[in-house]
């Protein structure tokens, strides 16, 4: 007989760059939030078929899939898992670009804005 422990939260397999962390903390500094974490999800929508959603939340939904990078905690649902297993999220600031970017090696193809992935 196997006993498992039901406070075991599962864990995600997509990486936080440090430029993204630093990002996250200083975007919660301005926020003055300290219970916030990052949710990183997939949705049905855009051209190519999915599109990905980041945005701050403070809920923690049955299923979740937690990680934590040095104090930022970003979160996957259950059902996001294995469309983002390997991605990497990261953060650019540069003459050229602004924001966050994720590379995701399940992506098959994207659409020419780069919004949406299949």
């Amino acid at each position: 007989m196997t006993v498992t422990d039901e406070t075991t939260v599962p864990t995600h397999g997509v990486e936080l760059s440090d430029a993204a962390a630093g990002k996250v903390r200083s975007l919660l500094q301005q926020e003055g939030r300290d219970d916030l974490r990052l949710r990183v999800a997939v949705q049905p929508g855009g051209c190519s078929g999915l599109i990905y959603q980041l945005y701050f939340d403070e809920r923690t939904l049955d299923g979740d899939a937690v990680r934590d990078f040095d104090g930022v905690e970003v979160i996957v649902d259950k059902m996001s898992v294995p469309y983002l297993g390997g991605s990497t999220i990261d953060f650019s600031d540069t003459i050229e670009k602004q924001g966050f970017t994720i590379d995701n090696p399940n992506a098959a193809g994207s659409c020419a804005c780069g919004d949406s992935f299949h």
